[in-house]
């Protein structure tokens, strides 16, 4: 489970998770699609070069405050072994700002840590990217 506080609404936290070309995934070389409706599919590819990232179904969207999806994570070998996970993104109003809880479960046992080490970063992204606009992935590395 990872929290983090964001000074911003849930709408604007909602697009930026949901939104492909505003995304926080691609600051971080990704780009996340889909339709956004329950049973829908997703994808995350890579922006440069078009290969899939990781897959999966939309298990859960409540905009702006829910989204639970069923994921695959393709990038290697190691992390498809892991087979099929759930990330629920929780969205609450605190103040002026937003908690956002993600949860990353039905983790297999041994599960490569690549699997769900990154949230660290890409939460860390988000926040940049809403309360400054700039992306935390282009910060100097001695700033991050």
């Amino acid at each position: 489970m990872f929290e983090i506080y964001i000074r911003t609404t849930p709408c604007r936290l909602w697009a930026a998770i949901t939104t492909p070309d505003t995304s926080v995934t691609r600051d971080l070389g990704a780009r996340m699609t889909s339709d956004w409706t329950p049973g829908s599919g997703f994808e995350l590819r890579h922006p440069g070069t078009g290969a899939r990232l990781g897959s999966g179904v939309n298990l859960e969207v409540v905009p702006p405050r829910r989204l639970v999806q069923r994921t695959v994570a393709l990038w290697s070998d190691d992390v498809r072994d892991a087979g099929i996970t759930r990330v629920t993104w929780v969205i609450e109003t605190v103040g002026d700002a937003c908690r956002l809880t993600v949860v990353h479960d039905q983790i297999r046992d041994g599960a490569d840590h690549d699997l769900y080490g990154g949230w660290p970063s890409t939460l860390s992204s988000l926040k940049e990217h809403l309360e400054t606009g700039r992306s935390w992935a282009s910060l100097p590395a001695s700033a991050r």
